[in-house]
């Protein structure tokens, strides 16, 4: 089959939207061809955190992966999230409102980038059904009545498909020229990313650090734990608000670290490892179109990232699973229409789009520090609070409580 250059199914980008993708058509015997521009392992990016939600798609892959990588030395595994509101008052969120580290299994995991995208390359690697080829720059995608011809920067074709899945990234030419998603600032955030070593004050339990700063906001600065002692450490703003105030991203983060009165001290013995790098987020908070005429986008590049965490892994891994299930279907039907392909949009957003809209609502809390700061008062002094926000986190379904009347006079009230 390698070597083939008329396909089916063609996906651009192994991250993890196309290789999920890749691995469910493989999983339903359908064959593809996936190309990336990089050879693995190769670095991205990003905060480096892996939700249960990513847990839950890696279980959907494959009963044992999750299991495999909760045994690799590339991940640490990480058991909540430490919210730290505008008045400094931590809000300590874990995953499971009980937990026992002896005997529960892990609700979430901290890797690099460049070692988690790599284990699902390495899985892509040992499928017959996937041609994958690397260091595959594809520069020009030709609409043809078969479908699309796939170019080099010379010209030369490199493959023609019946179906494109286009899962490369937030930069993704496909995504501005052909579908037409405009880079919105009031949609896009701007984030910077580095890496230190030996910062002081990590939890026992490796939750990550989200702390909203009040002289910083609506931006926040995370703090995410790596294994060997290593942090994740970086600060996201909507590019709407960095442009508006003129804020230099590089040099507010440096500012913070060094005279924030809580995280001063931690880093004060610390070492920045490498250069601080800079990236850009396409959110899901406006609802977009996912596919077109013989073409599908999935995660970064169909603008699915969480408006108010920043993730975006699961959310990819998510469009990959459904990409796979609909590509397979348009080809057993032969219909590769945009009105067929619209399925594709509704069972992503069937999925993800209740959850990008509650998180619009909480990134908009972000303008409002007083109501942030009671919130976290409230939740710290009400377990039953507590609990409901760490679940939320969790299941989607307990998150439809921020719709109801109900849930607000306990939060502003201490209801139980």
């Amino acid at each position: 089959m390698f070597g083939m250059t008329t396909y089916d199914i063609c996906i651009l980008g192994a991250g993890p939207g196309g290789a999920a993708a890749a691995l469910h058509l493989a999983n339903a015997g359908q064959p593809c061809l996936l190309l990336d521009r990089a050879a693995f392992p190769r670095d991205k990016t990003c905060g480096d955190a892996l939700s249960g939600k990513v847990i839950n798609e890696l279980k959907r892959i494959a009963p044992g992966l999750h299991a495999k990588l909760a045994a690799s030395p590339i991940q640490i595994p990480s058991w909540g999230i430490d919210f730290i509101a505008p008045n400094g008052r931590k809000l300590g969120i874990p995953f499971k409102p009980r937990f026992d580290k002896a005997t529960d299994h892990t609700a979430g995991h901290v890797a690099k980038r460049i070692d988690f995208d790599n284990f699902l390359v390495e899985e892509v690697r040992q499928r017959p059904e996937i041609d994958f080829r690397e260091n595959v720059d594809v520069a020009r995608t030709e609409r043809t009545p078969a479908g699309w011809q796939l170019l080099d920067k010379a010209g030369q074709e490199i493959a023609t498909c019946r179906l494109l899945l286009v899962a490369n990234g937030a930069q993704s030419e496909f995504a501005r020229k052909v579908a037409g998603h405009a880079l919105e600032p009031d949609h896009y955030c701007a984030g910077l990313r580095t890496y230190y070593n030996g910062v002081a004050g990590m939890s026992p339990d490796n939750f990550i650090e989200l702390h909203f700063i009040k002289d910083f906001l609506p931006g926040y600065l995370w703090v995410f734990p790596l294994p060997n002692g290593q942090a994740n450490v970086g600060v996201g703003m909507l590019s709407k608000t960095v442009a508006a105030k003129k804020i230099n991203l590089r040099q507010r983060l440096d500012e913070i670290l060094a005279t924030h009165p809580t995280l001063a001290p931690r880093f004060a013995g610390a070492t920045r490892l490498g250069s601080v790098k800079g990236f850009g987020l396409p959110l899901g908070s406006k609802r977009r179109a996912l596919s077109g005429a013989g073409y599908f986008l999935l995660g970064d590049a169909g603008s699915l990232i969480d408006p108010f965490s920043g993730e975006g892994i699961s959310h990819a891994m998510v469009s990959g699973r459904h990409a796979a299930i609909w590509a397979a279907e348009a080809v057993k039907k032969a219909d590769f229409s945009p009105e067929f392909l619209k399925n594709y949009d509704k069972a992503v957003y069937n999925r993800l789009g209740q959850e990008l809209r509650l998180s619009r609502v909480m990134q908009r809390l972000l303008n409002f520090p007083s109501l942030f700061n009671i919130v976290a008062n409230r939740a710290v002094n009400n377990p039953t609070l507590a609990e409901t926000l760490s679940m939320m986190f969790m299941d989607l379904d307990l998150r439809e409580r921020l719709r109801q009347p109900s849930f607000y006079f306990k939060l502003f009230f201490g209801g139980k």
